[in-house]
């Protein structure tokens, strides 16, 4: 079973469409493709397409459209790979990668909400195909995570290497309502996100000198060595710190202590103090998680207290 395959339930009626795969024994449902449910695999089957092409044919005649439709005009769109969010129903949206090139596609793709990735779906994608990768609900659109679709394009023989491309799709309603039109391939309606430019071909060339290059050939760069003592209260840091918010301060704290810690190192210094007051030792705790797991530090311990009292940590450097 994928994400995408229309399914039953065994214990009754109704039917949905599988949205995305919780683990090896559940998967989540959409049922009537509005509100979504985990179901065991066991509890469900596949509706084979057979099924539903006959289920259809055995429809009343007063059921079927009076008027005949003509099949839609093919679609010119240019050759790319694209981000296809198709309407399933007026609520649920099916979130497809789609292939609309000459080459294979080699694809992962993933989610990012609050600086979490989790990963969706892989494949293989071969020229003129698509994937559904995850189902997002209309109501929930303000909550939608940050997509993450990364892919390589190959084909046997081809004269150019090309570099792997990470694209990330961002969904901001002043934008996402302009992006409606027909999607290549599937030919449907969609809000559509190209996630390709022109290919960059690898220089090869260009490898095999740099891999050439004897180390004493590349200019060595010095590091400059930071202060002994680094003093992180943001009054030290920026002038007026009036309009920024905690976060942006917790933030700008942390990047100083980062860049700092790397020059310490680089510098081989043998220690260094980072002064960053007690408060309500916010600062503290998240600079010591960065520290307890950091190749290179022999130890960190509170600097001399009748100095910081409780504002300061020394850090012992290999």
């Amino acid at each position: 079973m994928n994400v995408g395959d229309r399914v039953r339930l065994m214990s009754g009626r109704e039917e949905g469409i599988i949205t995305r795969i919780l683990n090896n024994n559940i998967v989540e449902v959409a049922i009537d493709n509005d509100f979504t449910i985990p179901v065991s695999r066991r509890e469900i089957v596949l509706i084979a397409p057979e099924e539903a092409r006959a289920f259809r044919n055995a429809e009343p005649e007063a059921a079927k459209p009076s008027a005949r439709k003509e099949p839609p005009a093919p679609v010119l769109a240019e050759k790319g790979i694209y981000l296809a969010m198709v309407h399933q129903s007026d609520e649920l949206l099916a979130a497809t990668v789609v292939n609309n090139t000459d080459y294979d596609v080699l694809f992962t793709s993933g989610e990012e909400r609050n600086n979490q990735y989790r990963g969706l779906q892989n494949d293989k994608l071969a020229p003129k195909a698509s994937r559904v990768v995850s189902h997002y609900h209309m109501k929930d659109f303000e909550k939608w995570p940050t997509l993450i679709v990364q892919f390589l394009q190959h084909r046997n023989g081809a004269p150019s290497l090309f570099e792997p491309v990470t694209k990330k799709v961002q969904f901001r309603a002043n934008s996402f309502y302009k992006s409606k039109r027909t999607a290549p391939v599937l030919n449907k309606e969609a809000y559509l996100f190209q996630l390709d430019t022109k290919p960059v071909a690898v220089d090869t060339d260009k490898i095999k000198e740099q891999l050439s290059e004897k180390p004493g050939s590349q200019e060595q760069i010095k590091v400059q060595a930071p202060e002994h003592e680094v003093d992180l209260h943001i009054e030290k840091l920026v002038e007026d710190h009036s309009s920024m918010s905690n976060s942006a301060m917790l933030k700008l704290q942390l990047e100083r202590f980062q860049d700092a810690l790397d020059r310490a190192m680089a510098a081989n210094m043998h220690e260094i103090i980072f002064i960053h007051g007690s408060g309500n030792g916010v600062l503290r705790k998240e600079i010591q998680k960065i520290l307890s797991r950091t190749p290179g530090i022999r130890f960190f311990e509170d600097a001399k207290k009748e100095k910081f009292g409780y504002g300061a940590t020394l850090v012992r450097l290999r």
